[in-house]
């Protein structure tokens, strides 16, 4: 079995200064749609409902259209889903996060690779007692 790749990507698309989708983001349109509620999504990813309102706030208030649609609480309970400009988004979202990852897995990654330590030293102390070793 070989060892997990040391490289993480972290996509973040801005609009203006706010992060309009990133990765936290993307788990929370996923969570939405798993849960059909914002508290739902909120409790599933460990973050407040009000956090969570924020989050959806913000990314509806970016995009050219709502990502998330929210029905109010009644008799037969409130919710949210995903819309289909919400769909498309963190699909778009995911498929572009995937490419990056398959474009930055080439030679230069080996290169880096190659000069990767496979933990950190304790100090810098550890690299004078390396040399003096060796």
């Amino acid at each position: 079995m070989s060892a997990p790749s040391p490289l993480k990507l972290k996509l973040q698309i801005m609009c203006g200064d706010a992060i309009a989708m990133g990765p936290g983001k993307a788990d929370l349109l996923d969570a939405i749609a798993a849960e059909g509620s914002i508290s739902g999504a909120g409790r599933l990813l460990g973050m407040s409902y009000r956090r969570a309102w924020q989050l959806v706030d913000l990314m509806n208030r970016c995009w050219s259209a709502p990502l998330v649609e929210t029905s109010p609480g009644s008799a037969r309970g409130g919710g949210a889903r995903l819309t289909v400009e919400g769909q498309e988004v963190l699909s778009t979202y995911r498929a572009l996060l995937a490419a990056l990852e398959t474009q930055a897995a080439g030679p230069e990654l080996a290169v880096l690779e190659g000069r990767l330590r496979s933990r950190p030293l304790r100090s810098q102390a550890e690299r004078q007692g390396e040399t003096a070793e060796g």
